[in-house]
């Protein structure tokens, strides 16, 4: 892939940073060389997503970062927030899904101010392809680097849209999954949504849960047995997974002995 690129007035022989305009069409271009007709009913029919679908596997969409990366490495953070703003525009599976790797490649470039730009990213993902990355990989790194963030993510935590709620759990999960992190905080989001009966918030307090149990598997324990009978079956049963058979038990005994299931 190659990317098209501006000569310096200056210089002739150094080579500026394409345009992220040149960059897009590019990108668009190895999309739609690689699209996939058979595979595009599919995916979108998996996600349940109202975006149109080419077909394009995440390892190819995977290479063509790598390939802008490689080629394009200089972009600057004014370079990659155009860049994300013109692909992220058409509701285009493939160009938005670009939009989270892309951001990810390029997490380092993010400033605290670019936190509204990935708040109105979740809101308008609609899917967990997009918004579990967004949040993880993306907020997440940039939370830690500016620990001011955290007032948004406490925000996100009562949001009305359940997809922000969700981020704002999930982007506390890398440094839990260390053994480290702010689980006090990730327990009071978790605790004021225990009784949701969205399935992608429930899905992630168990998944939070589970993976801090790996390394934390009494602070899990602890938390989670005096509200057992409070939390749904999936959280329960992916909280438990990384506990002692003797700590399983007993908040599998917990959650059974709740009067009434849901």
């Amino acid at each position: 892939m190659t990317f098209s690129r501006n000569r310096s007035s200056r210089s002739s022989t150094e080579a500026q940073p394409a345009r992220p305009a040149a960059i897009a069409a590019a990108i668009d271009f190895e999309l739609r060389r690689h699209r996939n007709p058979a595979r595009a009913p599919a995916e979108k029919a998996y996600l349940k997503s109202d975006l149109e679908f080419l077909g394009v596997g995440l390892p190819e969409m995977r290479r063509i970062v790598r390939a802008v990366k490689q080629q394009d490495g200089e972009l600057n953070r004014q370079g990659l927030l155009r860049l994300v703003r013109v692909l992220w525009k058409t509701p285009l599976f493939e160009r938005r899904m670009m939009v989270v790797l892309l951001l990810e490649a390029f997490q380092p470039l993010l400033q605290r101010a670019d936190i509204s730009l990935l708040e109105r990213l979740v809101r308008q993902s609609k899917t967990w392809a997009f918004v579990d990355e967004l949040a993880i990989a993306i907020t997440g790194p940039l939370v830690e680097r500016d620990p001011a963030l955290l007032r948004v993510l406490d925000r996100w935590a009562t949001d009305g849209d359940f997809w922000v709620r969700r981020s704002a759990m999930l982007a506390l999960l890398r440094p839990l999954r260390r053994g480290r992190g702010d689980f006090p905080r990730f327990a009071r989001y978790a605790d004021r949504m225990l009784e949701e009966r969205e399935f992608f918030i429930r899905k992630s307090i168990g998944w939070v849960l589970r993976e801090t149990g790996k390394p934390q598997p009494d602070t899990v324990f602890a938390w989670l047995l005096p509200r057992a009978s409070r939390a749904s079956g999936i959280t329960v049963r992916e909280a438990v997974k990384y506990l002692s058979p003797v700590q399983r038990a007993e908040v599998l005994a917990a959650y059974h002995s709740a009067p009434r299931r849901r």
